[in-house]
């Protein structure tokens, strides 16, 4: 009611900024970047919230930190009932008015049941130069192939695993001495830098687009 002193507008209508949730399973370096890149004043995206599906995953610890609500929604309770468990991550992510989805180590494959409820919405980032080498062992593949160059991409998750449309990729040399373990380190390192860029010039688009 005009006049009533009461503002109710949400704090992402205050900001114009997109509110964001990061799902994690372990310890969220890639979380914990988005996190750092969000501080600025001019990043379009603000965390909402942090959940994962491992209580003991270090990467809730470090959200509640920053300032950020971090949930454990456990799969474990939920047996082999997996469509259960992301029910109860979607409500969570639509009470707090989450916009956007972000998965950052989230180590469960998705049902097409939330895929579909965030198609369009739901960013992952995948440690190799998709579409080669989904899956597993992406670093110890790129080396025995041979391959000159690695890297990571961000991409919109689908039903399929790793073959959503690519949003952007970062890529880095394959040293001769390189071990999978060397090159993961190195591909981190530029995927700390890729993720919130990426997720920030997505946010942009979005909102830009024409409805």
């Amino acid at each position: 009611m005009p006049g009533c002193g009461h503002d109710h507008a949400p704090p992402h209508a205050k900001t114009g900024k997109s509110r964001v949730a990061i799902l994690i399973s372990g310890a969220g370096s890639n979380m914990a970047a988005i996190i750092e890149a969000a501080k600025a004043a001019d990043y379009p995206a603000e965390i909402a919230v942090v959940i994962s599906n491992n209580p003991d995953a270090p990467g809730l610890a470090l959200a509640r930190a920053a300032g950020i609500e971090a949930l454990a929604i456990d799969h474990r309770p939920f047996g082999k009932e997996r469509h259960a468990h992301e029910l109860a991550i979607d409500a969570a992510l639509r009470l707090r008015g989450v916009e956007v989805v972000v998965l950052a180590g989230y180590m469960r494959i998705l049902t097409a049941h939330l895929v579909r409820a965030w198609e369009g919405r739901m960013l992952n980032i995948h440690p190799s130069l998709l579409p080669k080498y989904p899956g597993l062992d992406t670093h110890a593949r790129a080396i025995a192939a041979g391959d000159a160059e690695a890297g990571c991409t961000v991409h919109l998750v689908t039903e399929g695993v790793d073959e959503g449309p690519v949003l952007g990729q970062a890529r880095v040399p394959v040293e001769a001495e390189d071990t999978a373990e060397t090159l993961a380190a190195r591909v981190r390192t530029v995927e700390h830098r890729l993720y919130p860029e990426t997720l920030a010039t997505f946010i942009l688009q979005r909102k830009t687009a024409p409805v």
